[in-house]
């Protein structure tokens, strides 16, 4: 005896199998894509190399250095940066609020009297889109319209897409520092901040700004 099969099933069955393909291919050239570029920003991030300390090319507006805080030798280049160029000025963004200039500058080896009236600490910021707020409004509050950005090698991406996003008349010129690149999984967490900062989803993954003491 030939069983019947309902038309109904028949047709549903085609439907889910070609759902599902179409989930698989997707979700694999979704990784494809990703890893594609994981590998371009890692190659990007490798080849950045920290530019000679030395005057910065001359600009229609004033000049700054913003140092975007978290990892080592970043401070201690900004100040280095700034003790070479006597008339820009410095902005340390995300500093802790127990920090102070005498502090930061006898870590770096320099006097802070000779510093103090050209650096400001920003207390504020918590992420790299805080930063790019905090930097942006110090630069618009004194006219700098050319900053060179001290911060690691492999956060420079993102840093400057926030920073730029932040404040576009503004002309960014890169300093990265060590560390060029950082551990796999650290590398991997920074790539996938990048794509979400690029895709504006770094407003929902901001923590509260610090209360100034």
């Amino acid at each position: 005896m030939t069983e019947v099969v309902p038309a109904a099933a028949v047709t549903v069955a085609p439907r889910w199998r070609r759902l599902a393909i179409l989930l698989c291919g997707g979700s694999a050239l979704g990784a494809l894509v990703l890893g594609v570029g994981f590998l371009f920003f890692v190659l990007h991030a490798a080849a950045l190399v920290e530019a000679e300390i030395s005057p910065a090319p001359a600009s229609d507006g004033g000049a700054g250095i913003a140092v975007l805080t978290g990892g080592p030798e970043r401070v201690e280049t900004g100040l280095a940066l700034l003790l070479a160029r006597p008339e820009e000025r410095l902005i340390v963004s995300g500093v802790g609020a127990e920090a102070a200039l005498p502090d930061l500058a006898r870590l770096a080896g320099l006097d802070p009297a000779t510093l103090a009236a050209r650096t400001a600490l920003g207390h504020e910021a918590t992420s790299t889109r805080g930063n790019a707020r905090e930097v942006a409004a110090w630069a618009r509050a004194g006219g700098i319209r050319q900053i060179t950005v001290v911060t690691a090698g492999f956060h420079m991406p993102r840093a400057l897409l926030e920073l730029r996003r932040a404040m576009p008349e503004v002309a960014l010129r890169p300093h990265p520092v060590f560390p060029t690149l950082a551990r796999p999984l650290p590398m991997l967490r920074e790539y996938l901040k990048l794509v979400g900062a690029g895709l504006g989803l770094s407003a929902l993954t901001e923590r509260p700004r610090r209360a100034l003491p």
